[in-house]
């Protein structure tokens, strides 16, 4: 088997459909199905059964996949080992970010990044999705929790305060109360601010849910409800106000990691030290 065929193969087990296959290896529909019949016939094995809810791993497919996945990370490697030898600031950087970090504390840093590196095409992908680095979706990321794989080489850079608003014409919700209100929160209730929030106002109604930090942010600022923000956020959103309360929402950590084989490269490197200088103005 050959690497492209691998790569065939592999999409077609991740994403169960030749469609999406060809989305995520950005080619067409009939390629994809094209190249998997080849394959099947040079290897002589059917590696999928075709069913209604999709294509689904037969019993020799699933006796090659792990095989196949060491195939694509010895390629992969092999792509990060060159990539990272590169010294010239040119090419593309991608960043991985939540929403409210892409926008609210990269555009100043990648404002002076893109001044100072002007050949550097920089691609930010924000979202709950996590992008993989090892396999060069993105080639940093920053998150609110620590990376949990050994390849990645990673840096706590910062704690970010919560603070709990409200629209500014509101008035104040009692602080162990909350009747009369309603609540703002995540999709994914699982954050130790929203528990947070829940304890300190048990008799608000949660009534809007949203993944977006902006999103809360706006809604908030329409009147809709209470609203517990990194304060990054909810200082720069105007018609809101910060509440004093007797204790604050538990703060977080932020990391930045990046794959270790990339750690020679230039524009990667540039960033980092683009990164590490705003931080130190901030905190000098």
């Amino acid at each position: 088997m050959e690497w492209s065929d691998v790569r065939i193969f592999l999409a077609i087990a991740r994403s169960g459909t030749l469609g999406g296959a060809a989305r995520s290896l950005q080619t067409s529909h009939p390629t994809v199905g094209r190249r998997l019949r080849a394959l099947e016939q040079a290897i002589g094995h059917t590696l999928f059964q075709r069913t209604a809810d999709g294509l689904v791993l037969t019993d020799e497919g699933h006796g090659i996949i792990a095989l196949a996945e060491q195939m694509e990370e010895g390629a992969l490697a092999m792509q990060r080992r060159l990539a990272g030898r590169e010294q010239n600031l040119k090419g593309n950087l991608r960043i991985s970010s939540t929403d409210w970090f892409g926008a609210y504390v990269l555009p100043p840093i990648l404002a002076d990044f893109s001044n100072a590196y002007p050949n550097v095409d920089v691609e930010i992908l924000t979202g709950t999705r996590r992008f993989s680095l090892a396999q060069r979706e993105a080639e940093v990321a920053f998150r609110a929790v620590p990376f949990d794989t050994a390849d990645v080489v990673q840096r706590r850079l910062f704690r970010v305060e919560y603070g709990v608003y409200i629209a500014e014409e509101a008035a104040d919700p009692k602080y162990g109360d909350g009747t009369g209100f309603r609540l703002i929160t995540p999709s994914t209730p699982h954050f130790p601010d929203i528990a947070w929030l829940i304890e300190s106002f048990p008799n608000a109604r949660p009534v809007l849910r949203s993944n977006n930090r902006n999103v809360q942010g706006r809604m908030c600022r329409q009147g809709v409800g209470i609203a517990v923000l990194p304060r990054v956020v909810g200082n720069q959103i105007p018609g809101i106000r910060r509440l004093d309360l007797p204790t604050p929402p538990p703060a977080r950590d932020i990391w930045m990691g990046y794959h270790r084989d990339l750690r020679r490269l230039g524009r990667l490197r540039a960033f980092i030290s683009t990164v590490s200088d705003h931080l130190a103005n901030a905190t000098a």
